[in-house]
C-alpha cells in the first residue's frame, strides 16, 4: 500500500497574482478551507498518511496550518466555533507531516526531487495543491483511483486532464498509448 504523499508547494504562485503576493497559493481558501487541506484529506482517504511537503520562502502558513495553535484553540474552546477546527485536527491526528525546502525554484521536477529525503525509495503519490478535483464520494476522487491502478500495474501513474488545444501552452502536455479504456 502507498503510504507517502508528496506536496510540491514551493512555487511563487504567479498564476494567482495578486492574491499570492502575500498568501501561498496552497493556502488560498475555498470558502473556509485552504486548497492544501483538500489535498491532504484526499491523500488520507487514499491511505497516504505520511505527508511530505516541499516548501519555499514565505510558506510558513502551510506548516502552521498542520500544527497546534493554542491561542486560537483556547479562544474557541467550548464555543460553536470549536467544531470548525475538527477537520484539521483530525488530519493532524491521522497524518504525520514532514517538510523540506526547495533551495531554488527550478520547476516541478526539481521540487519532487527535493522531497526525496522525505520519501526515500518507496512508492508515493504527488498532489499539486492548486488543482482542486472533487469526486462524488471520497473513494471516487483522483488519488484512490490512481492507487487502484498502481496496485494493478505496479508502475508510475499520472492523472491527466484533457484541455482545449488553444490552452495547451498553460499546462504540461503528455502523450501516451491507451492500454485499456481510460488507462
Amino acid at each position: 500500500m502507498i503510504k507517502k504523499c508528496l506536496f510540491p508547494a514551493a512555487g511563487y504562485g504567479t498564476r494567482f497574482l495578486p492574491a499570492t503576493k502575500s498568501i501561498p497559493k496552497e493556502m488560498l481558501p475555498i470558502v473556509n478551507k485552504p486548497l492544501i487541506q483538500y489535498g491532504v484529506e484526499e491523500a488520507a482517504n487514499a491511505g497516504m498518511t505520511d505527508i511530505a511537503i516541499v516548501t519555499g520562502r514565505g510558506k510558513h502558513a502551510i506548516e502552521d496550518l498542520f500544527d497546534n495553535n493554542r491561542i486560537i484553540e483556547d479562544a474557541v474552546a467550548n464555543t460553536d466555533k470549536a467544531q470548525l477546527l475538527e477537520e484539521t485536527n483530525t488530519l493532524m491526528a491521522t497524518c504525520t507531516f514532514s517538510y523540506t525546502r526547495q533551495k531554488q525554484m527550478k520547476g516541478l521536477g526539481d521540487a519532487i526531487l527535493s522531497g526525496e529525503p522525505l520519501i526515500g525509495e518507496l512508492p508515493f503519490g504527488v498532489v499539486l495543491a492548486d488543482d482542486l478535483c472533487i469526486g462524488e464520494q471520497p473513494h471516487d476522487s483522483v488519488l484512490p483511483q490512481m492507487v487502484k491502478i498502481y496496485e494493478q500495474h505496479r508502475c508510475s501513474i499520472v492523472a491527466i486532464e484533457e484541455v482545449p488545444e488553444q490552452d495547451t501552452h498553460k499546462y504540461g502536455v503528455i502523450s501516451g498509448q491507451e492500454i485499456e479504456p481510460g488507462i
